[in-house]
């Protein structure tokens, strides 16, 4: 591998990759899709970060970090690495920000989805979009 194979984890994880959300019960396409950033972009390294500090601001005097504090900080980390969406809400099309991708994530499944797929390099290497 030479040093721009190397790096072009980074071009491709930052342009993306769309998943669409399937039912979490029958598995069927919902219509929600989302464009997310990949584990090796710029995007997830500062999503991370942002976590990072996060959690130092919220650390108690012993270090320790509640659970729900944990999950919140998370919950927004994964939030920012979507770039793009497509969902409506009462039949229309909804705006991307940082609350409402949040709020879709509260929902455990949809959770469970983006972290898998965003997290996963091979969505977004070599044009697997």
């Amino acid at each position: 591998m030479e040093m721009s194979d190397a790096l072009a984890f980074i071009a491709d994880a930052d342009r993306g990759a769309e998943l669409e959300l399937r039912h979490p019960v029958t598995g069927a396409p919902t219509g929600i899709k989302l464009t997310l950033a990949g584990p090796d972009s710029l995007t997830q390294r500062r999503a991370r970060l942002t976590m990072a500090d996060s959690l130092s601001e919220l650390a108690r005097a012993d270090g320790t970090v509640g659970a729900e504090d944990r999950e919140r900080a998370s919950v927004a980390s994964l939030a920012s690495c979507i770039l793009r969406w497509e969902i409506t809400e009462d039949g229309q099309s909804l705006p991307l920000s940082q609350a409402t991708a949040v709020r879709l994530l509260s929902a455990a499944w949809a959770r469970e989805q983006v972290d898998a797929f965003a997290g996963n390099r091979a969505n977004f290497v070599g044009g697997q979009k």
